[in-house]
C-alpha cells in the first residue's frame, strides 16, 4: 500500500540503493511509476505493507516501511530486492554495489571505488570534512539527518588519515 514519503513515520525501515551513475529524467519517471506499481502491490505473507519511494540527487533510490503498520518478512524483503534487480537490468545501471563509495565534491557527487576512495583519502582529496553518503542506516529519520554527514560522522572515519 503506497503511501507518501513525507506521511511515513521516523521509525520506518528504509533501504537505500545508490546508482552507479546518475539517472536520466526519462529514467527517473520510469522507476517512479514502477515503484509506486510494486510498493502498491508489496505484501508480507498477505498482508499489506505501507510504504514509499523517494528519488534523492538522481542517483539514489530510497525504499521505505511503516514497520509499526505491519513488520517486513525476509520474502518481502527478497521481492524488494526483486524489484531492484529488475530496474537494474532494464535500465543497464548497478544499484546494488556495496563496494562504491559516494561523497560530494562542492554540488557533485562522485561515486567511487573503495579502492579509490582510500587512494583519495590518502592524497588529501578527501578529508573528515569532505561529506559523505551512509547508506547503511536503516530509519527514515536516520536518514533525514544522519545520510549525510562529514566523513568523520561516519563509517567512513575508519579510512581517514
Amino acid at each position: 500500500m503506497f503511501t507518501e514519503y513525507k506521511n511515513l513515520p521516523d521509525h520506518s525501515r528504509v533501504w537505500i540503493y545508490q546508482a552507479d551513475r546518475e539517472f536520466t529524467q526519462e529514467e527517473i519517471e520510469l522507476i517512479s511509476a514502477k515503484a509506486l506499481l510494486f510498493i502498491d502491490n508489496w505484501t508480507r505473507h498477505g498482508d499489506d505493507l505501507k510504504g514509499s519511494f523517494t528519488i534523492k540527487y538522481s542517483q539514489f533510490l530510497v525504499l521505505a516501511v511503516d514497520e509499526g503498520f505491519n513488520n517486513v518478512s525476509g520474502c518481502s524483503i527478497d521481492s524488494s530486492v526483486h524489484f531492484v534487480q529488475e530496474i537494474e537490468k532494464e535500465l543497464n545501471i548497478d544499484l546494488m554495489d556495496k563496494m562504491n563509495i559516494s561523497f560530494k565534491d562542492g554540488e557533485n557527487i562522485n561515486i567511487v571505488k573503495l579502492s579509490d576512495f582510500k587512494k583519495f583519502v590518502d592524497d588529501e582529496k578527501i578529508t573528515s570534512n569532505t561529506i559523505v553518503f551512509n547508506n547503511m542506516i536503516n530509519t527514515k529519520e536516520d536518514f533525514e539527518t544522519k545520510w549525510e554527514v562529514p566523513a568523520n560522522e561516519s563509517w567512513h572515519k575508519r579510512f581517514l588519515v
